[in-house]
């Protein structure tokens, strides 16, 4: 069983700054690939930004240059800095961990639960 903790969200003022984590646990055999999607009331689960195993970044076209995902391989957990937040950015964020659970296991997604980020104009 695999268990994906998200913590960081809250309210912030638009031009504001905060920092979520995400930490993995559980059995878990190998991690390729982690990141973070948003979900705003209407509209669909988005992806925000994912970093491979080996340190490849992606992040979506709306949080380039605000937005900075890192890893601590060793710990299983993956953050998101977000800076200079705007109202737009308000969401659910939901951790994913694409991993394996054993060596012969295909791999598979695993969600957060999410933590909520309001952003206040």
């Amino acid at each position: 069983q695999v268990q994906l903790v998200e913590s960081g969200g809250g309210l912030v003022q638009a031009g504001g700054s905060l920092r979520l984590s995400c930490a993995a646990s559980g059995s878990i055999f190998s991690i390729n690939t982690m990141g973070w999607y948003r979900q705003a009331p209407g509209k669909q689960r988005e992806l925000v930004a994912s970093i491979t195993n080996g340190g490849t970044t992606n992040y979506a076209d709306s949080v380039k240059g605000r937005f900075a995902i890192s890893k601590d391989n060793a710990k299983n957990t993956v953050y998101l800095q977000m800076n200079n937040l705007k109202p737009e950015d308000a969401a659910v964020y939901y951790c994913d961990a694409y991993l394996r659970t054993r060596w012969n296991s295909p791999q598979r997604d695993y969600w957060g639960q999410g933590t909520q980020v309001t952003v206040s104009s």
